[in-house]
């Protein structure tokens, strides 16, 4: 721990991740009430702000990691920042004029800018952090993740009842200006490659897509991402009617639950980044998973407050814990000049099927039960064992991979 405050880079993109927090959740709160307010509680108009959060990955998740890989990680990060903050500029100007819908450009800019900072910020850790530092380093970012969804959502509430809409967006502002200046701190890094002349993104999918499908454990974990995914996606717009079908609670009290999820996480970060180290990924990966499964299951059949909360908190700190594995797995294993790539490739594919999953949950429940959909949901989760006990740690992978594109006749060694 010592060791990584000392390191300057992960100390300021800590302080910039702080600050990017906070703003996530000034304005999921404020554009969430606002739109609620002056649309008299639609919830036509509410889903839309999650499509509109969503959609950029499948838009813009790729295009981000490729030029992610293309330019200087520090300057990407701070031009994110600075963009995003005057993007929220040019919305209030339109406010001013009473055309309210423009907020919801806030978090469509947001989630754009978002999907060409993170990758920059990945590659800034794999350059600048020891390899046996990066999962540690990894979970303090996850715990200080989990940490605002305990208090995100009260400071974002407290800001907009207390000062409104417009003050909410000079505090966007204000944060994502501080978070430039933060990072502006950071030593000097150059681009991660000379471009190819002629070189397109077209080229550099392929390139990346290749990188992926060669490398041995990449596509493993693509697999184990859609299949959470899914399974996740099943039930997150469901949590609500454990409550109130095998509780017996009324829906206020999801709060709670919510924050007691958020506890779980913390916790559970705090721990994969204390044994990080130490950690056998495959193994952690599939006891993870494998409790992760049998939890949800349990949690459906359960008729016990004490039990469901139980279980809820458990399930928390294994998703922390998986979700800090296959991230600390990514950094160690993907050659930092195809960190961007790799990451516009797979992460849309969680997104897409938590989608998925989120679209037929609520017919399938209609069709069947809560119960069904949650053990359906633990089957999905429990499948995605077999990809991740192909898990390998192997220190050529990159560089057969990378060999391997440059001489296709190697395809026959490595497959």
């Amino acid at each position: 721990m010592k060791a990584l405050l000392n390191n300057r880079v992960f100390v300021l993109i800590l302080g910039s991740d702080l600050l990017q927090q906070m703003g996530i959740w000034i304005r999921n709160m404020a554009m969430l009430f606002f739109v609620m307010d002056m649309t008299g509680n639609d919830p036509v108009a509410v889903s839309l702000l999650t499509v509109i959060e969503y959609a950029p990955i499948f838009l813009f998740s790729f295009l981000g990691g490729a030029l992610a890989d293309r330019w200087n990680p520090k300057k990407a990060m701070i031009t994110g920042d600075i963009l995003s903050a005057l993007s929220v500029v040019a919305i209030m100007a339109v406010l001013a004029t009473g055309w309210w819908p423009a907020v919801f450009a806030v978090t469509f800019v947001s989630s754009v800018v978002s999907q060409f900072s993170q990758p920059a910020s990945a590659k800034a850790f794999k350059r600048n952090v020891p390899d046996e530092l990066i999962g540690t380093a990894i979970g303090i970012t996850q715990t200080l993740q989990s940490l605002f969804i305990i208090i995100g959502p009260a400071i974002g509430t407290l800001i907009y009842v207390k000062v409104g809409i417009e003050f909410s967006l000079y505090t966007l502002i204000a944060l994502f200006l501080l978070s430039a200046l933060l990072l502006s701190l950071l030593p000097r890094m150059e681009s991660s490659r000379e471009r190819e002349e002629g070189a397109t993104l077209a080229r550099e999918f392929r390139e990346g897509y290749s990188y992926v499908r060669r490398h041995g454990s990449l596509m493993p974990v693509m697999g184990c991402f859609a299949l959470v995914g899914l399974g996740t996606g099943l039930i997150q717009p469901l949590e609500v009617f454990l409550l109130t079908e095998r509780l017996g609670l009324g829906k206020e009290h999801l709060q709670w639950f919510t924050a007691l999820y958020g506890v779980g996480m913390l916790l559970g970060g705090a721990l994969a980044a204390s044994i990080a180290p130490k950690l056998n990924v495959r193994r952690m990966l599939m006891i993870g998973l494998l409790f992760e499964s049998a939890a949800i299951v349990i949690e459906a059949i359960s008729t016990s407050i004490l039990l469901t909360a139980s279980l809820r908190f458990v399930t928390a700190v294994l998703m922390a814990v998986v979700q800090i594995t296959l991230s600390m797995f990514m950094v160690r294993e993907v050659e930092e000049a195809y960190i961007g790539r790799v990451n516009g490739l797979i992460a849309p594919v969680l997104i897409a099927m938590v989608l998925v999953g989120s679209s037929v949950s609520g017919l399938l429940m209609q069709a069947t039960s809560l119960i069904f959909v949650y053990t359906l949901a633990g089957i999905f989760i429990a499948l995605s064992l077999f990809p991740a006990s192909r898990l390998r740690s192997h220190a050529n992978a990159n560089a057969a991979a990378v060999a391997a594109m440059e001489d296709p006749g190697k395809q026959s060694a490595l497959d």
